[in-house]
């Protein structure tokens, strides 16, 4: 996996529901490295709090092995990396075969894979669709969160060398497809209670499915 474009989102607002809505998912390229933080990439809007940034959703992947599907469908966007909201933009990232737990080294940063993107009322907005929604969920490729374990700064043509194999856990692609499926797998969920890179909040939300 090898970055190809890094990316990072100046406050954007619009009217929601009658109401002003600040959010960072409009981010753009840049041609300098950014920092990995802890809790956030430092330059970059995050908004809202409760659903993004923090120690497990630090910073946000997303393939551009993916972006001719969704150029295909919306070719009337005006199309850049950093358009499905993501900090990293990676070649070779691939959700089947990326797993929770997981341990990468990156440009000056350690970093560790946390769990999936889930798309929200301003991903919609975004695409100018509420049918965009659904069809991400569908297509079951999310790009992932990762949590910094060790702060640093990353740049275009960096590769994620693997440092530590992950054990007894799901992919990126399992994952979400346990968090969105109507018949919950329970092998799964209980994987995921054993997951420390998954939020507390998230496997208290599986484990009542048990």
């Amino acid at each position: 996996m090898q970055i190809i474009s890094t990316n990072i989102a100046k406050p954007t607002t619009f009217i929601w529901n009658g109401k002003e809505v600040t959010t960072g998912i409009y981010k753009i390229p840049v041609t300098t490295p950014i920092f990995l933080g802890k809790e956030t990439v430092t330059g970059d809007e995050v908004s809202d709090r409760k659903h993004h940034g923090g120690e497990f959703k630090a910073c946000y992947l997303f393939s551009a092995d993916h972006y001719p599907y969704w150029k295909n469908l919306y070719p009337h966007l005006d199309w850049t990396y950093g358009m499905l909201g993501e900090n990293l933009t990676i070649t070779g990232l691939n959700e089947k075969k990326l797993h929770i737990g997981a341990i990468y080294k990156v440009g000056d940063a350690l970093v560790q894979i946390t769990q999936p993107r889930e798309p929200c009322y301003k991903f919609a907005v975004k695409f100018d669709s509420n049918k965009v929604l659904k069809q991400f969920i569908d297509h079951g490729y999310p790009g992932t969160y990762v949590r910094v374990l060790e702060a640093g700064f990353v740049s275009t043509g960096d590769v994620f060398t693997l440092v530590e194999k992950a054990t007894n856990s799901l992919s990126i692609f399992q994952f979400f497809e346990l968090l969105f499926s109507a018949e919950k797998n329970k092998e799964h969920i209980n994987i995921i209670l054993n997951q420390e890179a998954v939020p507390q909040k998230k496997r208290e939300q599986l484990k009542a499915y048990l």
